[in-house]
């Protein structure tokens, strides 16, 4: 079956004047216009191509990637908004759109909008959706506490930003827990700091507890041996933004980090800073 909205793999089995004709192994069958025709090809060759409906709502194959496939999220910017909703620009030559009804926010021309895409199962059509919160489920869980997480930095709240975590569930990085500037829409590794009573996540950039010991120190022994002389001006007395700004963790970390290193003799600790051994 060809998947709309998806790569797909496809036999070439046809030439016709608009372009040539792809099928699957069941026989369905999807043109590929002239302007995407390879120089050279022969019948039966397979082609990996992008599936979607073109403006007459036909399935239509291209070689054009997309900024997003189906089931899938990402950033995307509004090329215009019309009394039917709002057109993205995807990469393809057919926007894709987004109704009123799926924004979280009344979008607007040239913003920018973490977007979920999905087959509407009433019209058949790709569409866009910025209430990504309602495409995640945290009821049954697929991680738990320290698994390394792919995530997507969704919306900001409160308590801190919303992640998306490995495409599936809603999780939570606290604001004391972000060293680093992070923005709507960037993709990052982060791991589980704890799974909650009501499945909620906490999610944190760096590793935890003890875990993270080892890569901090290292990160810690690579700023020296990139500095003239392996001297680095923040010790455990260092302000917390200093220590932030420098090395983008916190100071629990840090000191964590340098106990270690020190311990280990790899470092000497004094007032005006830390030195390699």
């Amino acid at each position: 079956m060809i998947r709309i909205g998806d790569y797909n793999t496809l036999e070439i089995i046809r030439e016709s004047e608009q372009g040539i004709y792809l099928s699957d192994a069941e026989d369905n069958q999807v043109l590929l216009p002239n302007r995407y025709v390879p120089e050279t090809f022969q019948i039966w060759d397979q082609l990996e191509v992008f599936v979607y409906l073109d403006n007459d709502e036909r399935p239509v194959a291209v070689t054009d990637e997309p900024y997003v496939i189906r089931d899938d999220f990402a950033l995307l910017r509004c090329n215009q908004v019309t009394d039917h909703g709002a057109f993205l620009d995807w990469g393809l030559v057919k926007e894709l759109f987004c109704p009123f009804s799926e924004q979280a926010f009344k979008m607007k021309a040239g913003g920018w909008y973490l977007i979920f895409c999905y087959l509407d199962e009433k019209t058949d059509r790709l569409v866009a959706s910025s209430k990504t919160n309602r495409f995640l489920d945290n009821k049954d869980l697929t991680v738990q506490q320290f698994d390394e997480v792919d995530l997507i930095v969704s919306h900001p709240s409160d308590l801190g930003m919303n992640v998306i975590v490995n495409n599936q569930h809603l999780g939570l990085i606290f604001h004391e827990d972000i060293f680093k500037d992070i923005s709507v829409g960037d993709r990052l590794k982060g791991f589980v700091k704890k799974v909650r009573e009501d499945n909620k996540l906490d999610i944190v950039l760096g590793k935890i507890g003890y875990r993270k010991i080892e890569p901090n120190a290292d990160l810690v022994m690579e700023y020296l041996g990139d500095t003239e002389g392996g001297f680095l001006a923040l010790n455990d007395k260092s302000n917390p933004d200093d220590i932030k700004n420098v090395l983008q963790m916190s100071k629990k970390t840090f000191k964590k980090a340098i106990g270690t290193l020190y311990k280990q003799k790899l470092i000497t600790i004094k007032d005006d800073g830390i030195y390699l051994n």
